[in-house]
């Protein structure tokens, strides 16, 4: 199953950083190929989200479950349904002399056993460079606001 780890360091606390991960519903405003993120429920502790996004120009729409640990400033996440068989990963956030070292994995699976070794490569580079979009966005909205 594929598998995407992508970090970069933003000149922000972790903490700061850690509270944009957080405000999911936000990140159409950064987020290019998210059309709308809605909170369906929100505990202590966690909350379940839908996600309506555009991947290739083709709607990918589910409902994750995020824990949210605000003590150690880490969110995981896993799929509860969806158009995916598999989505799950973390976000963690460290911090560094000069900021925060924020790293977001996905791993998750298409559900197609028959066409893995031909879609698997081509669906890690378009979500590899979807996170890498979500980092670049999030370092672009917390470092201008400093």
């Amino acid at each position: 199953m594929p598998f995407v780890e992508v970090a970069t360091e933003i000149k922000g606390r972790p903490e700061d950083v850690y509270k944009i991960a957080k405000d999911m519903e936000a990140y159409p405003k950064f987020m290019k190929n998210v059309v709308k993120i809605v909170t369906l429920e929100r505990g202590q502790g966690y909350t379940i989200t839908r996600w309506d996004t555009r991947l290739q120009g083709k709607p990918l729409v589910w409902t994750e479950k995020d824990l949210l640990d605000d003590r150690n400033l880490r969110i995981d996440y896993s799929l509860v349904e969806g158009d995916l068989k598999k989505f799950e990963g973390a976000w963690t956030f460290e911090p560094t002399a000069d900021g925060t070292i924020v790293k977001l994995t996905v791993d998750f699976d298409l559900g197609i056993p028959m066409f893995a070794p031909l879609l698997n490569p081509v669906a890690t580079m378009v979500v590899k460079r979807n996170c890498e979009d979500m980092l670049k966005g999030m370092k672009e909205l917390i470092e201008t606001k400093n």
